[in-house]
């Protein structure tokens, strides 16, 4: 039985609420059970001086937890700039740059900020989802208003953990599992069924061959799920294609 009674290939509630920010150029709020993510990108003309003058953007992001998104206070500075706090900034980054076209986007840069405000598990692919979300509907915007001739999306990009407890997969841990769990893993993935990135820990026994195939179709199933919740929102402007 798992913490909150879900099956184990059951995601936890997902909601993603767009333009959830008036300023930013894209914005949503995203939610995966109790984990509440806030993700904005924002268009800056500049891009890093080793990108000058070749005609390419960029994408970078930064992953932040607010003071009280844990049960107990995190110091500002702590939260702000841990090793921990790098690293996820880093792998949000990597995902999100491959899902955009950076020649079409031209010499700008996106930063996409994910602020966690409530952490129960899974906070960083709930950014990278997000962050998606918040980086199609800035490209969207660009390109409404003609600062794009067409827009530079390539394709769908979320993310989710796999845990394994008694050789069974369990998708999109919460906290209570993730913090028992014998093996923890998060998967990025791409709407046509590729990796963006794998990562994987044996907390205890070592998993085998056998057991990593069966955290992968769970992630596939879990990121299949979570597209479609992106494409209510992304689907508009730009179409989830089918996999092959």
């Amino acid at each position: 039985m798992r913490f909150d009674h879900r099956q184990p290939q059951q995601l936890r509630p997902v909601q993603i609420t767009p333009n959830s920010t008036r300023y930013a150029e894209g914005s949503c709020l995203i939610s995966f059970g109790h984990t509440q993510v806030l993700c904005t990108a924002s268009v800056e003309s500049l891009v890093p001086k080793w990108l000058a003058g070749t005609g390419k953007g960029w994408v970078t992001a930064e992953y932040g937890m607010l003071p009280r998104s844990t049960h107990t206070r995190i110091a500002r500075d702590k939260a702000a700039n841990g090793g921990r706090t790098q690293e996820i900034s880093r792998l949000i980054a990597r995902s999100l740059r491959a899902a955009i076209d950076l020649k079409k986007l031209g010499e700008r840069q996106v930063i996409v900020d994910c602020d966690v405000i409530q952490a129960d598990g899974g906070t960083r692919t709930a950014a990278v989802t997000g962050g998606f979300v918040a980086l199609a509907l800035a490209m969207q915007k660009l390109y409404s208003v003609g600062l794009l001739k067409e827009l530079p999306l390539k394709q769908y990009v979320a993310a989710i953990s796999v845990g394994l407890r008694d050789g069974q997969p369990l998708l999109d841990l919460c906290y209570e599992e993730d913090s028992e769990i014998e093996t923890d893993s998060n998967f990025v993935m791409t709407g046509s069924g590729a990796f963006v990135e794998v990562q994987g820990t044996a907390e205890g026994e070592p998993f085998t061959p056998a057991e990593l195939q069966k955290m992968v179709d769970f992630a596939s199933f879990g990121c299949r799920e979570l597209f479609k919740h992106q494409a209510e929102i992304v689907g508009s402007f730009f179409q989830l294609q089918a996999q092959g």
